[in-house]
């Protein structure tokens, strides 16, 4: 494997980017991760090892580079302590526009790198991130092919760049995961996302994963649920393989 850091300018800046692909058999599908709200840390960086084994350019982007930040650290369990509030500001200060501009700073910079395919692309997000992978395939219908979130939030709000509504404009398979249990992403939620989705001319599934709560699939949560987790990577992965050539 080949695995780097670099910083990748856009429109505000400069995106500190992890990227790592397989050492030979290239050049390989391009595959955004989008980061959840506790930023960037070797779990991400290892479970974007895990998608490039497969034989994929996966790039996974600091997003709160804006804010000068990279990384958050461990964050202590209550809500009230002052660490998890510095996270959550940070979350909120990301708006869908925002991550777009990076989105396509991304690919510009794959586009002249000879280990990435300037073909078909992918992406995902998870938690927070999940709407900005439903909002990037319908961004670039002609490249982004695939794109899952997993456990995202806001997935059915009110706003023009709502999941619900720009899916129509996405030509990607769409995968939703969804936790039976997530206070960000609850059930109702979720039906309304389902039957949004059943009047529009998209291919698109959402599942629902019973029995766990949000944030199942990252071994470093105490929500971590190992069956869940690989069941979520098989989907990801059969996504990819179907639609990334």
């Amino acid at each position: 494997m080949i695995e780097r850091q670099v910083d990748i300018a856009t429109r505000d800046g400069a995106t500190t980017t992890f990227i790592c692909h397989p050492d030979r058999g290239g050049p390989f599908p391009v595959i955004i991760f989008f980061m959840d709200a506790p930023a960037i840390r070797e779990e991400l960086r290892d479970m974007a090892r895990r998608l490039a084994t497969s034989g994929y350019y996966v790039m996974l982007p600091n997003l709160y580079y804006r804010a000068g930040v990279m990384e958050l650290g461990p964050l202590p369990a209550s809500p009230d302590d002052p660490a998890r509030q510095r996270m959550m500001d940070l979350m909120y200060s990301l708006k869908i526009p925002m991550v777009m501009a990076d989105g396509d700073a991304l690919l510009d910079y794959a586009d002249q790198d000879d280990a990435a395919s300037g073909g078909q692309a992918g992406c995902l997000g998870y938690c927070m991130s999940g709407q900005f992978a439903i909002n990037f395939a319908a961004r670039h219908p002609e490249r982004i092919n695939a794109a899952a979130s997993l456990y995202g939030t806001y997935l059915v709000t009110d706003e023009a760049d709502s999941p619900h509504l720009v899916a129509s404009k996405a030509d990607a398979e769409l995968y939703f995961a969804c936790a039976e249990t997530d206070r960000w992403a609850p059930l109702e939620m979720v039906e309304a996302l389902s039957q949004a989705l059943e009047g529009l001319d998209v291919e698109a599934e959402v599942e629902i994963y019973p029995g766990v709560e949000h944030g199942f699939a990252f071994p470093q949560r105490a929500a971590y649920d190992k069956a869940a987790a690989e069941t979520h990577w098989c989907r990801l992965l059969s996504l990819f393989e179907r639609r990334l050539k």
